[in-house]
């Protein structure tokens, strides 16, 4: 199963995608270049140095007849392009956020509605906190409640695995749901 790990720039996809990856995971990480500077916006606790160019890609076995490949998308606008091919045959997506800047994942959330992908909302609790409950981040978000969203921490396997099984429940809710119909 090919599951999309989306969001705004410096919110943690790559980090999710590692610290989950039964391999060590694919990445396609480049130095931040003065280019960058006014355009790439970490956020100020940032200490990010590294961005992604193109895309990460790790994989997890769930059961013998399941394996997830992950797919992480570039957080910039100017790679935007590249989203519909990666976004190709997944049957799932989760879109990583930082509640201290939710303006930045609103085009990953925008590019799943619209392509009618399921997904959910990962808020990454970065220092173990967030800077919003999760009911104030949907408001902000203005998502409906078919959408989940959910804390999790990018660093941790079990809790990047926990946000990971909210995704493919939801993919499988579609499928029963097409199936049914």
């Amino acid at each position: 199963m090919k599951i999309l790990i989306a969001g705004g720039f410096g919110v943690g996809k790559t980090t999710t995608v590692g610290a989950i990856s039964e391999i060590a995971p694919l990445t396609t990480e480049a130095e931040m270049t003065s280019a960058g500077i006014g355009v790439d916006d970490p956020g100020v606790r940032s200490t990010k140095t590294t961005t992604t160019v193109a895309m990460d890609f790790g994989c997890v076995t769930i059961d013998r007849s399941l394996k997830l490949y992950l797919f992480g998308t570039p957080g910039q606008t100017r790679f935007g392009f590249m989203w519909e091919d990666l976004a190709r045959g997944a049957l799932g997506a989760l879109v990583v956020a930082d509640s201290a800047r939710l303006d930045d994942c609103f085009p990953a959330i925008d590019f799943f509605e619209r392509a009618g992908l399921p997904f959910v909302v990962g808020v990454n609790a970065f220092d173990g906190r967030l800077a919003h409950d999760l009911a104030s981040v949907r408001w902000a978000l203005a998502i409906g409640d078919h959408v989940p969203v959910v804390q999790f921490d990018a660093r941790e396997r079990l809790s990047v695995r926990d946000a990971l099984l909210v995704v493919l429940d939801r993919a499988l809710e579609r499928a029963t749901r097409e199936r049914d119909a």
